[in-house]
């Protein structure tokens, strides 16, 4: 089978489409036949050796497909199943190997492409959403990012929790499309001063949480940002990582929150996971939940696709077809 590994941590240019042998599932796994792999921010950082693994290593934590075979003592799969994964590595293949309690089942009416999109990133928008800080109506949230992957989706679920939603984005494009998932109001941070314009937007309250993807460009601004006792929540960080800063800032601008959360500990035992991916493809299946899926790489062309997505060239998920 052919796969997409690293050797040495690089660019784009360090990523193999190389030719592996076709495992064999062991006891609890099962071998799942790739339909599409989902392309994330977290791939560029293992790529870059940002988070290292050992290696070589095969890229992408996500995928759907179907089940080509089951290990012994698999129960609940059978061959042919559609399914959908993610926090597994290896789904730059054309096969990939995953342990029977970090898979679930597609609902039969939605497109199997549709797993490898929406498991990481939808799932992330649901821990922010739901449960990092719970939204509730009449609270306001700074969405950094609006019309990237989780951007996208964590504005369709902040409207369902009533809340009112200011995105960020780079273009008057990407504004549209935030727009049309349903944000409120919407600040070029090319054009603008993203803390002046939340300021002015909310009477100079602030916000009530900050859901930021990017980090080292936005962080200091954005703390200026939260009302008090706001929440600070970074789950990314595209423009690098935040510098050492002392602790007693957040008292002295409100007492606020700050937390670096993971999707993987949301999702740690298999009710949270089935609950979070049960909501978030049931969502999809009865179109509660809107998914824009307009680019789509060959996995042989997979440095073109880092190359998009790190240029910021990219909206919605970016998928890449073994």
């Amino acid at each position: 089978m052919k796969a997409v590994r690293i050797h040495e941590f690089g660019g784009p240019e360090a990523m193999q489409y190389e030719e592996v042998p076709t495992p064999t599932p062991a006891a609890g796994q099962v071998l799942v036949k790739l339909a599409a792999a989902g392309l994330n921010f977290i791939d560029v950082y293992q790529r870059t050796g940002l988070y290292p693994n050992a290696l070589p290593y095969t890229l992408g934590l996500e995928g759907s497909g179907t089940v080509e075979a089951v290990g012994p003592e698999v129960t609940g799969f059978s061959p042919g199943d559609p399914v959908a994964y993610t926090g597994v590595p290896g789904s730059y293949a054309d096969y990939v190997l995953v342990p029977a309690d970090r898979l679930v089942h597609m609902p039969e009416s939605l497109d199997i492409k549709y797993g490898a999109a929406a498991m990481l990133q939808g799932m992330t928008a649901h821990y922010l959403a739901y449960t990092t800080y719970p939204l509730q109506a009449g609270d306001t949230c700074l969405v950094h990012a609006a019309a990237g992957g989780v951007g996208l989706l964590l504005v369709q679920m902040a409207k369902q929790c009533g809340a009112r939603v200011i995105g960020t984005v780079s273009t008057e494009e990407k504004a549209a499309l935030a727009r049309e998932a349903g944000a409120d109001e919407m600040i070029l941070y090319t054009q603008q001063d993203f803390e002046a314009e939340v300021k002015r937007l909310t009477d100079g309250r602030g916000v009530q949480v900050i859901y930021d993807s990017v980090a080292k460009d936005t962080f200091d601004k954005g703390l200026n940002c939260l009302a008090p006792l706001g929440y600070m929540v970074l789950y990314g960080q595209s423009s690098g990582p935040i510098p050492p800063f002392n602790p007693a800032i957040l008292n002295e601008k409100g007492s606020l929150f700050l937390t670096r959360p993971s999707l993987f500990h949301y999702i740690a035992d298999r009710a949270s996971l089935e609950k979070r991916a049960g909501d978030v493809l049931g969502w999809l299946a009865s179109g509660q939940l809107k998914l824009r899926m307009e680019h789509t790489f060959d996995l042989k062309d997979v440095a073109e696709s880092h190359r998009s997505l790190e240029g910021r060239k990219t909206t919605g998920k970016v998928l890449l077809i073994p």
